[in-house]
């Protein structure tokens, strides 16, 4: 039997982006996959997605934006 942490995976909406579908998908099938998965919801800062990502020390941060607006929000 393993003892491994399960990967922990935030997945975030930045921005005022409202289309959440592929997000939830994406959380999902991570989670039938064997990660824990922490959604934010809807209209993150950046900062309250860093924030968050801190809090739950996760391993992995996704980013879902459909707006266009990732070059703004994210220009690094």
């Amino acid at each position: 039997m393993r003892n491994e942490r399960k990967i922990r995976v935030l997945i975030a909406k930045p921005g005022l982006d409202s289309h959440d579908r592929g997000a939830k998908i994406i959380a999902r099938a991570l989670r039938d996959a064997g990660m824990e998965v922490i959604y934010t919801g809807l209209k993150q800062t950046p900062e309250q997605i860093a924030e968050t990502a801190l809090q739950e020390d996760v391993d992995v941060v996704g980013l879902s934006i459909l707006s266009g607006a990732h070059k703004t929000l994210f220009p690094k």
